[in-house]
């Protein structure tokens, strides 16, 4: 809100968002809300809400990622935490979307090794999601593919070497590919990584990193034959085992914890996230409905480690 007031004080027509997801979302969230009549609120992506906004007062967004994960450059939302619930929020528009991007891998440069690693599995969670989910986008499917080739490809390299201009690029393309290919649906990995980033604000790629094994071990049953295709694709044995080794091998070589409980502090809020997952919209791109439950158990075996 203090950025919508900056905009509207300065005269501006447009905005330039520069930095990690959460910069562009708040960017592109400016950008929406500053000249409208509604709240933020009112444009969270339910049912028509974002019939709420009128489109001819939303400013245009050049993107300029600074990481290489969210994909939110080519993303029509914004995912904004509600301080007072306690609940991350997608705020949604089509006209959200950035009139432009610039990917320019030189900007990534400065990136820690360890916030490399998070947000690079991110984009991996992205297209992971995508290839697994069943709504029916047969081009996302390709893009997830590819995305998913070059993140096998370029993530360690760049983690290992963070001046690798080349691998820079080349993950900022599958993060931004994972993001297209997302169209198709996202799972378990984001219903349950977005109350947790809520109640613990704790970073949302490391997040997804961490429960990337836990949720394919549930969803295993629905994706063995899908994952094996997926992995004779990026040239490993194709098998729904030889992925998940990859991914656990990808892991622990990149730095990503094992469990969450280097991540976020058990407390009363943890038994709520289960409900709060199956609330999340991101819940129904999952190949299986899991209920509350089934949720709190897969959270609590990537809490213990128990795959």
């Amino acid at each position: 809100m203090d950025g919508a007031a900056s905009f509207l004080d300065g005269k501006h027509d447009g905005v330039i968002a520069l930095g990690g997801g959460s910069a562009l979302d708040a960017g592109k969230s400016i950008a929406l809300i500053a000249k409208q009549s509604c709240g933020l609120w009112d444009l969270e992506d339910v049912g028509d809400n974002d019939k709420n906004a009128n489109p001819e007062k939303i400013a245009p967004v050049i993107a300029i990622p600074t990481t290489a994960g969210t994909g939110s450059e080519v993303g029509r939302a914004g995912l904004i935490v509600n301080e007072v619930d306690r609940r991350k929020v997608i705020i949604f528009h089509p006209q959200m979307m950035p009139v432009g991007v610039i990917l320019d891998p030189e900007v990534t440069l400065g990136l820690p090794a360890d916030l490399t690693a998070a947000t690079g599995m991110d984009a991996l969670s992205h297209s992971l999601e995508a290839w697994c989910s069943p709504g029916f986008h047969p081009m996302a499917e390709g893009i997830a593919l590819e995305s998913i080739r070059l993140v096998r490809g370029h993530l360690e390299r760049v983690v290992t070497d963070g001046a690798d201009v080349d691998s820079r690029l080349q993950m900022q393309v599958a993060s931004m590919m994972g993001a297209t290919a997302f169209q198709r649906g996202l799972g378990a990995m984001h219903a349950l990584a977005h109350p947790l980033g809520a109640l613990y604000d704790a970073h949302h790629g490391l997040l997804n990193a961490v429960l990337m094994p836990y949720v394919l071990k549930a969803n295993a049953v629905a994706v063995e034959a899908r994952v094996g295709r997926l992995a004779g694709y990026i040239e490993l044995a194709p098998d729904f085992d030889a992925f998940m080794s990859w991914v656990l091998g990808l892991r622990h070589r990149i730095g990503i914890p094992h469990t969450l409980a280097g991540v976020i502090e058990r407390d009363e809020s943890f038994d709520k996230v289960g409900e709060m997952a199956v609330l999340d919209p991101s819940a129904a791109g999952n190949p299986i409905q899991f209920s509350a439950k089934e949720y709190q158990h897969i959270l609590k075996n990537a809490f213990d480690g128990i795959l």
